[in-house]
């Protein structure tokens, strides 16, 4: 069975699963930020949705990176805005298992770049980043797209607990010092949600 990888459908996915867990991830910001994270998140991809045409995988995320960078208020816009700006950049017209690794790590290589962050910042890099790891190496032991991002997603949302025992030092959260510690980043459960989305969007 060929799998493909549906662009569009990892955007509505996206939206659908930022929609569904919108209030949580406003709780988890109200603990270290602002309180918006959920309903900036909403709005963005809501608005990404809508903007969603005819056209192909690169062209789709190119659109989708572009509408978050204008729709989604705070630093989030222009991280996941840059994401997939990244990706979409590092895409050819066919999304295999490969192509998916290349552009993810491409993604992931710009949010550096906008966001400065490293490992254990508690920021949605710490999601991210295992994420991109587990791709590579899933798909060097011979795995199937399927696979890597089964593990993608594993490794996502390990990343995601795994910011709750920290403190946070880039961002809103770092002001709080150590009283950023024991709350779980907000950004990192976003981002997770962005790998799993991605592997309900593999037919």
């Amino acid at each position: 069975m060929t799998e493909t990888f549906d662009a569009a459908a990892w955007v509505r996915g996206y939206a659908a699963l930022i929609d569904r867990d919108a209030d949580t991830l406003t709780e988890l910001d109200a603990a270290i930020g602002d309180a918006d994270h959920g309903g900036n998140m909403r709005r963005g991809t809501a608005a990404a949705v809508e903007a969603l045409a005819e056209t192909g995988p690169a062209e789709t995320l190119k659109q989708t990176g572009m509408t978050l960078i204008r729709t989604i208020g705070g630093a989030s816009g222009p991280l996941y805005g840059t994401f997939f700006l990244r990706f979409a950049a590092a895409l050819g017209e066919t999304v295999d298992a490969a192509a998916f690794a290349k552009a993810f790590r491409a993604g992931l290589d710009g949010v550096v770049a906008r966001g400065k962050a490293e490992a254990g910042d508690k920021t949605m890099f710490d999601a991210l980043a295992p994420a991109a790891d587990a791709i590579d190496q899933s798909l060097s032991a011979g795995g199937g797209f399927a696979a890597a991002l089964d593990a993608a997603v594993v490794a996502a949302e390990a990343g995601r607990d795994g910011t709750i025992p920290m403190q946070a030092r880039k961002g809103r959260a770092s002001y709080l010092g150590e009283r950023s510690v024991g709350h779980q980043d907000p950004g990192a459960t976003s981002a997770a949600l962005l790998v799993r989305a991605a592997r309900q969007a593999l037919r």
